[in-house]
């Protein structure tokens, strides 16, 4: 193999993250399209690997789209090729609906096998620019992970431009998602619109410096997270409550992050930046406020923090 070959380039990628992996196979989230067809092919070289592909059923074909992907993923040396057929709801839109759909197909079929994910850096700079849009903190504008088991992303920091380069050496043609370019969804137009008048304006390197970023946000985020579980035990009552004594002695940026932790902890989900800092409001701008609604995970209970005897806690209501 060319050594200067964009499989090649791959192929070290992949191997260099695979020291990160336990297992000694893994599976592949294949949908066809070149990223993760050619990851596909990669791994397949690598480990005993699996392919898996989901059809969300929302384009017309899909099915034969994926029969196509399962035979290519046979054709590069994948022990097993499955796909998976979902129903995507309809929660927090499409684009978040399916993703849903599809992490949780995938997680039933992985049989305890770590999962590669075809993201690149190009798919990293895109969800740093979604988080600046949104305004939700650092913790969405370090990105994704290159390890959060099950899930890993070798090629994180991969231009996309390379995997289609390795997919022609290969002979094998991808599928072209046509979602990709529609502009009803938003990431496509960040795709194809707003990072290309980006590199323009700001004269190149745009993605790549978006996507460090993302890495030095995610160290800061980390070690404070870390901070934030060692005075979570120590601020927790007896009965599970979080004592606004020692909350009150916390940085800013710490005491927000114990929070969210006991947040997550009691129930809540999809937390947003504005909630939790009005659960924050409860412990350093106390005037007789109620209770605060925050996202929740329980069924059919919504579920609100307040303040009561010198420490938080958490109140539920049915829905």
């Amino acid at each position: 193999m060319d050594p200067t070959s964009a499989v090649a380039a791959l192929r070290r990628a992949v191997a260099a993250a695979g020291d990160r992996i336990d297992g000694a196979r893994w599976c592949v989230a294949l949908s066809g399209g070149p990223d993760s067809l050619a990851l596909t092919a990669v791994a397949a070289g690598l480990r005993p690997t699996t392919a898996l592909i989901v059809d969300h059923g929302l384009q017309t074909g899909s099915r034969e789209v994926a029969e196509v992907a399962r035979e290519q993923a046979c054709a590069v040396g994948c022990v097993a090729a499955q796909v998976i057929s979902v129903v995507v709801g309809r929660d927090g839109g499409p684009e978040a609906a399916a993703r849903q759909a599809r992490y949780t197909a995938l997680e039933q079929a992985r049989d305890g096998a770590p999962v590669l994910l075809g993201h690149t850096l190009d798919d990293q700079a895109e969800t740093v620019l979604l988080g600046l849009g949104r305004g939700s903190g650092a913790r969405s504008i370090a990105g994704m992970r290159p390890h959060d088991p099950p899930w890993h992303r070798p090629l994180l920091d991969v231009r996309r431009a390379l995997t289609q380069a390795a997919c022609d050496e290969l002979g094998l043609t991808p599928w072209q998602d046509p979602h990709n370019a529609e502009r009803r969804f938003t990431r496509a137009r960040l795709r194809h619109e707003v990072l290309p008048l980006l590199e323009e304006v700001l004269g190149g390197g745009v993605a790549e410096a978006l996507a460090r970023t993302a890495i030095a946000l995610r160290e800061d985020t980390e070690t404070l997270d870390e901070m934030a579980r060692i005075h979570l035990a120590g601020a927790l009552t007896a009965d599970g409550r979080l004592d606004i004594g020692r909350l009150g002695e916390l940085p800013d940026a710490v005491r927000r992050r114990v929070i969210r932790a006991w947040l997550l902890a009691g129930g809540g989900c999809d937390l947003t930046d504005i909630q939790i800092r009005a659960v924050d409001r409860l412990v350093t701008a106390w005037r007789g406020q109620g209770g605060v609604a925050v996202g929740s995970g329980l069924r059919k209970q919504r579920l609100f923090a307040v303040r009561r005897d010198g420490a938080l806690t958490l109140r539920t209501e049915p829905v």
